[in-house]
């Protein structure tokens, strides 16, 4: 039996291809949904083009059929425009010209009709007052990725055979060698992802270790772990996986995607790998480093902000311009002598066009070819914003995305719904992608910013 869905604004400003994402079900807008894409439609940035992209979706509809009586979709389901239930009452506390309250109002009208009435909305005070007036309701699923402790981490510990260790550095291991532990610690069968790595421990002793990853037939070492990118060297396990996938050329690993919490060096590893390949004059492959941080409000606001484009995204440099001064300046012994010095290093840097940086509303759209491009605090963009950079990487070009999808600014995302693990979730396997999780023990910012990990 088909069910009723009553869609609320924020689903479509998340994903205007929402309207067709419901198989062969009721769609039903409230009125107060169009006067919302309506307020939102002269916007900058992602909020505006998604509510414009909606009511386009609505013009192309309206010519097929009357929406107020319902048009019928390709996938068999229907769209409906629903302007009645104003005389709805709502309980005592419920403002009756708020938007959200109009939308109930639907839903509770749609019930007392007693068709199957579902809200679908991601406003998660939304959901709390649908549920005092017994309204079911869910949040948009289309564009969700697993839970966070159950999302992909691109990295994994399996046990081999003693004997067939020596096999990683002369023709690999076969996959049919190595078993993972399971919960209940019952040996079972390895199915690794194109690109994981492995943790490989011998059999029979434990603490014999070795380091590898799946090329897509067996489990071979890995290539870069005696190399130092910019004099930096892997202090922990972490670190090596992560520099063996940042080492790749562009033409093998065009896309990197690393999660982890703060002070796990994500940033500041990309940038020296980043600055060895650019500053070797044996590696060609790209042109400048492109750095860009997605920030909520700074995106939408940038154009009013004064001075020119590097002067309006100069706070969101900071954290990056932390970084360098470590990189130029990593002995602790003559750290913080000539910090003139060390600023003119950095300033050159920018001046030369090995690093640049823009906004991420310059980024979206563009074809840039042959460039390291770092995406920090890649958890703040949408799946659209991710989907549209990721599809139009031009040729030479290296994406490294970067974030805590713990830490998320933007208000209609959480850790299922952003960008970063968004992209995680549908480039697992590729053949072109490296993914990994950096661990919070392998947090090396400080004591207590480990500590304050942990704990908080």
């Amino acid at each position: 039996m088909p069910k009723t869905y009553v869609l609320d604004t924020n689903v479509l400003i998340q994903s205007p291809h929402a309207l067709f994402a419901f198989e062969d079900n009721r769609i039903v807008l409230p009125i107060a949904v169009l006067e919302d894409l309506d307020k939102l439609k002269n916007e900058d940035g992602e909020r505006g083009a998604n509510s414009r992209q909606s009511i386009r979706f609505l013009e192309q509809l309206r010519q097929r059929g009357n929406l107020f009586e319902g048009v019928s979709l390709d996938n068999g389901g229907t769209v409906k425009i629903e302007a009645n239930f104003a005389s709805i009452d709502l309980p005592y506390g419920f403002q009756s010209n708020s938007n959200d309250n109009r939308i109930l109002k639907v839903c509770k009208g749609l019930i007392n009709q007693d068709e199957p009435v579902t809200l679908i909305t991601k406003d998660i005070l939304l959901r709390l007052k649908s549920q005092m007036l017994s309204i079911p309701t869910e949040d948009f699923t289309a564009e969700q990725s697993p839970l966070l402790q159950d999302q992909y981490t691109g990295r994994m510990e399996v046990y081999v055979p003693d004997e067939k260790m020596e096999d990683l550095k002369k023709k690999g291991i076969a996959i049919e060698n190595l078993y993972y532990l399971d919960a209940h610690k019952n040996k079972t069968a390895v199915v690794p992802e194109y690109n994981q790595f492995f943790i490989i421990h011998s059999d029979i002793n434990e603490r014999k270790t070795l380091l590898g990853r799946y090329n897509g037939k067996k489990i071979v070492g890995l290539k870069s772990q005696n190399q130092e990118p910019f004099g930096v060297k892997p202090k922990n396990v972490g670190q090596r996986f992560l520099q063996e996938a940042l080492m790749q050329d562009a033409e093998t690993a065009p896309l990197v995607i690393v999660k982890g919490t703060a002070g796990t060096a994500k940033t500041f590893y990309s940038l020296a790998v980043g600055l060895h390949q650019t500053l070797d004059p044996d590696f060609t492959g790209y042109r400048k480093i492109l750095v860009t941080r997605p920030n909520v409000q700074f995106d939408d606001e940038i154009g009013f902000l004064p001075g020119n484009e590097q002067e309006k995204i100069a706070p969101l440099l900071r954290p990056i311009i932390d970084n360098l001064e470590v990189l130029m300046d990593r002995s602790d012994k003559s750290r913080f002598q000539n910090e003139i010095e060390m600023r003119k290093k950095i300033e050159e840097l920018f001046e030369r066009g090995i690093i640049t940086a823009e906004a991420m509303n310059f980024i979206r759209g563009r074809s840039i070819t042959h460039t390291y491009l770092i995406i920090d605090e890649a958890q703040n963009l949408t799946p659209k914003q991710v989907k549209g950079i990721i599809t139009r990487v031009g040729k030479g070009t290296k994406v490294i995305l970067l974030g805590d999808p713990q830490q998320i600014d933007h208000p209609l995302l959480d850790e299922k719904t952003n960008g970063l693990s968004y992209a995680s979730d549908r480039m697992k396997g590729s053949p072109l992608c490296f993914q990994l999780t950096m661990h919070a023990d392998e947090c090396l910012r400080s004591a207590l910013a480990f500590d304050a990990t942990q704990r908080m």
